[in-house]
């Protein structure tokens, strides 16, 4: 349907964003929210979930590789990855360009969100959902990291909407407990903990969750336009310390051995190791 009018998204009372629609493609109450895809004049396609941009087409690479290159080339190993949410694809996508994830499992609870994903916005994970490593489930990420066999996987990504409504269950100690219990010796989790100029409180909160269940917690930085206020932080958690100071050297040749080299947009092997060293504003949340 075309229009001239405008988006105002909703994430914050008393400031926010918005988009000139040049054409709404759909809308849809699903059991779990309201989905809003429309076609942009600046962004190209845009996804909204209750009112919150949840991704663009102009700028979803950035949280997308930020979000799956990180802890995958920091491990280096990663055989088996669980997915948490991402039910637009572009997180399964980057798993899979990594040659040596065997499986890649995603777990996303509305089937609509995936619906209209692959509807339209095919290009976010392109040829993903027909991979044979991948197994894309719709239902309860919590349900399922709480019957998962016991060290199962190498690394978990959660992405997810912020600690309320649907999302806020991925955010809890019962949840990052069973994560830890599913994850092998050397697994890590992340996650997205919000922009912290505007949402300190959601990463000083999820934090201290974390560090009840893993032995080393902390935070890295991407910085995402349509994510507004400066800095997404992405949640850290892993059982050995050692995975988040891994040297560029390093992290270059695992980039190379795994096919990701020449594929980014934006993580490089440098972006990777600077990221994790945070402006005071960010790490006195820690």
């Amino acid at each position: 349907m075309a229009t001239d009018s405008w988006v105002n998204e909703t994430l914050y009372a008393e400031w926010g964003q918005r988009f000139l629609v040049k054409r709404e493609l759909a809308r849809v109450q699903s059991d779990f929210q309201d989905i809003m895809v429309f076609e942009s004049y600046s962004h190209g396609r845009v996804m909204l979930l209750d009112g919150v941009t949840q991704i663009t087409e102009r700028d979803e690479f950035v949280y997308q590789e930020m979000l799956t290159h990180v802890p995958l080339l920091a491990h280096g190993k990663a055989e088996r990855v669980l997915i948490i949410g991402a039910g637009d694809g572009g997180v399964l996508r980057r798993v899979l360009q990594h040659k040596n994830v065997k499986k890649a499992v995603m777990v996303e609870i509305d089937g609509e969100v995936i619906r209209l994903a692959k509807e339209f916005m095919p290009g976010i994970a392109g040829d993903a959902w027909n991979d044979p490593r991948a197994e894309v489930i719709v239902g309860d990420g919590i349900d399922y990291v709480r019957k998962a066999a016991d060290g199962s996987f190498d690394v978990i990504i959660v992405d997810s909407t912020d600690p309320i409504g649907v999302g806020e269950v991925l955010f809890t100690e019962e949840f990052y407990a069973n994560s830890a219990r599913i994850l092998s010796a050397q697994g890590l989790i992340v996650n997205q903990c919000g922009v912290p100029f505007q949402q300190a409180d959601e990463l000083r909160e999820t934090n201290i969750r974390r560090g009840k269940s893993f032995g080393d917690t902390w935070a890295y930085v991407a910085a995402v336009p349509t994510y507004v206020g400066g800095f997404m932080t992405l949640g850290w958690a892993a059982k050995d310390k050692a995975l988040r100071s891994v040297d560029v050297e390093t992290i270059r040749a695992r980039a190379e051995a795994n096919g990701i080299a020449g594929l980014t947009r934006y993580w490089t092997p440098e972006i990777h190791v600077g990221a994790f060293n945070l402006p005071p504003y960010i790490s006195e949340n820690l």
